[in-house]
């Protein structure tokens, strides 16, 4: 976009029906000549894989009131045609980040200036509990406010449809063509207050008893007696239910890192709120030392990921990844069904193409369907909802997400934690622990060992380097990997797989949606993913590497091989 049209889509928010301060603020921008102004206006912000998030602020390319209150007139427009006849009812939930509630009132007065009834939570509430509570109280679509993980200066809008997942085609473009024909001045701001009902402990009782209900398997209360368990919410939601629904389920032991326990949206104890980052666990691990407990949990602001750490075969308290979470708690959902013989072959479990391969592996070693879709948890949830005649058990993905049943249609860390612990109490009083169980589905299955490499690069130079960055990869493929031959390779954009060797009338197509991801794949199954992130100004690597492990005794000699594999390959592709 040439700078001309910067300056006018930014002299576009200096009429009146944009307030005094917000004025001010876009005649100082325009005074500057800066590149705030750039970046405030130099486009729209977009839905992508978890939603729409950004910097808050003032300007097209930031979240703020104007930006958020054209989606959801664009939302209630759209939801009128789609449901004429029907009283329209949505919920809306936000999280602990700064401005989530007073942007939450926003998005509620425009849906009720629109005449649609609006159950809006009355402090701050996890994601899945927003998830569950759009199928609980009938609605029709759902609303929160959240940025996840990112940093302090980010807030974010995401949208939930009638089966409490997020929103997928069609519903996703025909939305955003729905917000693209509307102009600012045709948000309706002013809230019919008599159709905005405040909503709690109603809802966190119901979803709390289907959370126990769901993340429960028949631990003994010796068990759950004997686990010593440290939680920290990382100053995020889950501080609202992650301990009560603990403790409706039985677990006694729980000590929760008290200078991180009070919910803020600076997140002042952390550089990140995220639970994939060692550092984001440091208070929690010093305080699993301290009283010598068993696992320590962590979850994101918004309470759908969640970081585990366990104690390894030398006692020291070790963060797992997502996938060997992932791969842990499938393993024990899968035992839990074969045990109460529930699996007849109309099962599945799903997952995402940047996991770990070794899923696939594990799932159909029980007769149970495996299904990938793409990155995001809106993907497993469709699934769920084009798969009506299979039952759900259970799905993941590397990005510390995990779903138990269908109960939620998105990712919780919520029951997560229960179902973690249920695992590692289970395991403790086999003599065994939850570090040791992973390894013996190594020793079973094949020693699978991922790397994630996330390169930033922010602004409008970044978007061009990441762009840049997926064009060479495709117009110069890579013939080896770490010395292994590429055997295939799956471009999501054009939605072909090519076998090396092959002519192009042998070329397969991909069954998923069109997405920016390349994959490839050696003879020896390593695998590499390229893919920008869908939610922050991120180009991401994911690189699987794979060896058998004849023994227990034998992981750290292997793990030792498969990590100078990895930094071999880094150094290869320019990512060390």
């Amino acid at each position: 976009m040439s700078y001309y049209d910067i300056k006018s889509k930014a002299e576009a928010w200096l009429k009146p029906s944009f307030d005094e301060e917000t004025q001010k603020e876009v005649r100082e921008m325009l005074e500057k000549d800066s590149n705030e102004l750039k970046e405030s206006f130099y486009r729209d912000l977009e839905f992508g894989t978890g939603g729409m998030r950004g910097i808050m602020g003032v300007g097209t390319n930031k979240i703020n009131k104007y930006t958020l209150g054209k989606n959801t007139q664009g939302l209630s427009d759209y939801l009128k045609k789609q449901f004429p006849e029907e009283d329209l009812k949505v919920v809306i939930a936000y999280d602990c980040r700064n401005n989530s509630k007073e942007l939450a009132q926003v998005v509620a007065d425009v849906f009720s200036a629109n005449d649609i009834k609006v159950f809006l939570f009355s402090n701050l509430r996890p994601t899945p509990e927003l998830s569950f509570s759009v199928k609980y109280l009938d609605c029709h679509c759902g609303i929160v406010l959240t940025a996840s993980h990112n940093p302090p200066e980010y807030n974010g809008y995401k949208v939930y449809w009638q089966d409490g997942g997020q929103l997928v085609p069609p519903q996703d473009k025909e939305i955003v063509e729905q917000i693209a024909t509307l102009d600012y001045e045709e948000i309706k701001f002013e809230a019919n207050k008599d159709l905005i009902t405040f909503i709690d402990s109603e809802v966190d009782e119901a979803f709390a008893k289907a959370s126990v209900e769901n993340g429960s398997f028949d631990t003994s209360a010796s068990a759950k007696d004997d686990l010593k368990i440290v939680f920290t919410s990382l100053h995020g939601t889950s501080i609202t239910m992650i301990p009560k629904v603990l403790e409706q389920a039985g677990y006694k032991n729980v000590s929760i890192v008290q200078e991180q326990k009070e919910p803020d949206g600076n997140f002042p104890t952390v550089e990140s709120p995220n639970p994939e980052e060692p550092a984001a666990l440091k208070m929690a691990l010093e305080l699993a030392d301290k009283e010598n407990a068993d696992i320590v949990i962590g979850t994101d602001p918004d309470s759908d990921r969640l970081g585990i750490a366990v104690r390894d075969r030398s006692n020291e308290m070790v963060l797992l990844n997502g996938n060997q979470t992932m791969l842990v708690m499938t393993w024990f959902l899968l035992e839990q069904w074969k045990k109460q013989g529930k699996i007849n072959g109309k099962e599945f479990v799903g997952s995402t193409i940047v996991s770990t391969p070794m899923l696939r592996i594990l799932v159909q070693d029980y007769g149970v369907e495996y299904k990938e879709g793409l990155t995001g948890f809106k993907w497993i949830a469709k699934m769920i909802k084009d798969n009506p005649g299979l039952d759900f058990i259970g799905g993941g993905e590397e990005s510390f997400g995990f779903m138990v049943g269908d109960f939620v249609r998105d990712k919780d860390a919520v029951t997560s934690t229960l179902l973690a612990c249920e695992i590692a109490a289970q395991m403790k009083a086999e003599g065994i622990s939850f570090y040791e169980k992973m390894l013996e589905l190594y020793v079973k299955y094949g020693f699978y060992k991922e790397e994630l490499i996330s390169l930033v690069k922010k602004g409008i130079d970044g978007a061009e380097q990441i762009k840049k960055m997926m064009v060479d990869l495709r117009e110069n493929p890579l013939a080896e990997i770490g010395g292994e031959k590429v055997v295939l390779v799956e471009d999501y954009q054009s939605s072909k797989a090519f076998e090396y060797g092959l002519t192009d009338t042998d070329i397969k197509p991909l069954e998923v949606p069109k997405s920016n991801v390349l994959i490839y794949y050696t003879e020896n199954g390593t695998k590499v993913a390229a893919r920008p992130s869908g939610t922050e100004p991120k180009i991401k690597f994911y690189i699987s590497v794979n060896a058998p492990l004849d023994s227990v005794e034998d992981f750290e000699k292997i793990e030792k091989e498969l990590s100078e594999k990895i930094v071999a390959i880094r150094s290869e592709l320019k990512l060390a």
